[in-house]
């Protein structure tokens, strides 16, 4: 389902059945990522990948908000953010960090580095 190599994730949309819905996601890490990754397709109908550590407290995961354009920790004060990991609610003072990603020949390719 995916591949990463010299600061690029390559991700497969025909095994990555999550992403095939909007506000659908998948969370990755490990397999020799830098940080953890959030990779959704986004209530806008594109995708996006963002680091999935809140800046709030203790770096917990981020979720989409079903039918909004947010993400938001799933605990400790809620902290809400906009797709390009903009701060829009809540205690945390620090964005998430964006990548880029390109949608090429049903993979995405998110660039990492």
């Amino acid at each position: 389902m995916l591949e990463y190599s010299q600061g690029k994730l390559e991700i497969d949309l025909g095994k990555a059945r999550e992403l095939a819905d909007r506000d659908g996601a998948i969370r990755l890490e490990g397999k020799g990522l830098p940080t953890r990754i959030l990779v959704f397709h986004g209530n806008d109908g594109t995708y996006h990948a963002l680091t999935n550590k809140c800046t709030h407290i203790g770096g917990r995961r981020i979720d989409p908000v079903a039918g909004s354009q947010a993400l938001q920790c799933c605990s400790v004060m809620g902290s809400t953010y906009s797709y390009d990991g903009q701060v829009v609610s809540g205690p945390a003072r620090k964005p998430l960090t964006a990548f880029g990603v390109e949608s090429r020949n049903g993979k995405l390719i998110v660039s990492v580095a």
